[in-house]
């Protein structure tokens, strides 16, 4: 039986307190993947990972350990469809799931917004502020999506 690991872009992560809650409750390893010194708790199932600041050394590091075993969890749109391609399930700390039908559509648009924000001279914006509702939403999902990989297993 292969057991699921968590795969974290760490760097911006706004839920790194509740992937490990939701871990420690599933006994789940978390991979914390980085390339600065991140505090992460003093735990068995916890491991840090830090990689080079060479440019995608995380996203790399991630993409590589990708399996169908795999959550991988970013906001890293062009992260999130290479970790799909692994077989990974993957989610935002949104707890929106990237999938093979939406990820097509994400990159889309990942591209004319920055198409957009590089011909305006005042900027467009980024994402709405993280919301309470958005954690609620994350935790929902990484727990549905763990008890569906250890079913699976």
């Amino acid at each position: 039986m292969t057991v699921p690991v968590i795969l974290v872009d760490a760097d911006a992560c706004p839920v790194k307190d509740e992937i490990y809650r939701v871990a420690w409750r599933h006994d789940v390893p978390v991979k914390i993947v980085s390339n600065s010194r991140l505090r992460v708790p003093d735990h068995p199932l916890v491991e840090r990972v830090l990689v080079s600041d060479g440019f995608d050394a995380a996203d790399d590091w991630i993409a590589d350990a990708a399996t169908p075993c795999s959550i991988v969890v970013t906001a890293d749109i062009l992260l999130a469809d290479r970790a799909l391609k692994a077989g990974a399930t993957v989610l935002a700390p949104t707890g929106k799931p990237f999938t093979a039908a939406s990820i097509g559509p994400a990159i889309a648009t990942r591209a004319i917004m920055a198409d957009l924000r590089s011909g305006m001279s005042d900027g467009i914006g980024g994402p709405p502020p993280f919301s309470k509702a958005d954690r609620s939403r994350f935790l929902q999902a990484l727990d549905a999506a763990l008890v569906r990989l250890k079913r699976q297993a």
